[in-house]
């Protein structure tokens, strides 16, 4: 209770005692007059803050945009009666991870259907007619190149997402690392003049508070965009196991 006591009277000190404009008025003076080791504390939340709303808003237009064209992308697909209308497309909707698994699919099937048995004709005529139709050499490989390509898009996703979680665990403590510098600075500041006059101590405290809540914001955006980021990231990813299914079932309906 005497520290909390402590805390609100340094934040009442005397303006003069805190320059132009008072303790609460300016702060950029404060900052300004505070040691080398508070300024790189600053310096370095600021700059992790800057870089996870960097990352915040260009993912958020991402997966807004990856959104839009994935709808239009399941529309075309499910409308098409051939995965060659629906290769034509892709270009005009490569925001979309259902692009890349398509196009991942379309290139092992095909791969696949090029490939003609070695050998005569055994079978006659009946085996000739077998022959017209284009038969699905293996399942199982289509379905590892649809994994692959899933998997890869969701690490597309992903990227930059983790500096969020890096963030949101990192900068707490630098603030921490800041607020104890500060506490060290008001008690030298009290053996040096020998005297716990608030206009000696408050700007040690002062610095402490001010790293404080610039740790707790840089990081409580980064915890919430990190936790809506990734929810996000695993809605993708359910979408395209779904895809997957179902490019793997019309394949298997019509080619084997």
């Amino acid at each position: 209770m005497r520290t909390l006591g402590f805390l609100a009277l340094a934040l009442q000190v005397p303006a003069d005692a805190a320059g132009p404009g008072g303790l609460g008025g300016d702060l950029f003076y404060l900052i300004q007059r505070s040691s080398w080791v508070s300024k790189l504390v600053l310096l370095t939340l600021a700059l992790f803050s800057i870089v996870s709303w960097g990352i915040i808003l260009y993912k958020s237009l991402t997966f807004r945009r990856a959104e839009r064209h994935s709808r239009s992308f399941l529309d075309v697909f499910r409308k098409s009666s051939k995965f060659s209308e629906v290769q034509a497309v892709c270009k005009t909707l490569g925001d979309s991870p259902l692009v890349g698994i398509f196009q991942a699919g379309y290139a092992e099937l095909n791969s696949q259907l090029r490939q003609q048995p070695a050998g005569g004709n055994p079978g006659g005529a009946q085996a000739v007619a077998t022959q017209t139709r284009p038969l699905l050499r293996s399942v199982p490989a289509l379905d590892r190149a649809l994994l692959r390509a899933s998997t890869y898009e969701v690490n597309k996703l992903e990227s930059r997402v983790t500096f969020l979680a890096t963030t949101a665990s990192i900068t707490p403590f630098i603030g921490l690392f800041g607020t104890v510098w500060g506490i060290i600075s008001a008690f030298e500041s009290i053996g040096q003049t020998s005297s716990s006059n608030l206009a000696i101590v408050a700007p040690g405290i002062a610095e402490a508070l001010i790293a404080t809540a610039a740790g707790l914001f840089a990081a409580i955006p980064a915890v919430y965009f990190y936790n809506h980021l990734a929810h996000r990231v695993k809605l993708f990813a359910s979408e395209m196991d779904d895809f997957s299914l179902e490019f793997l079932n019309i394949a298997e309906r019509n080619f084997t």
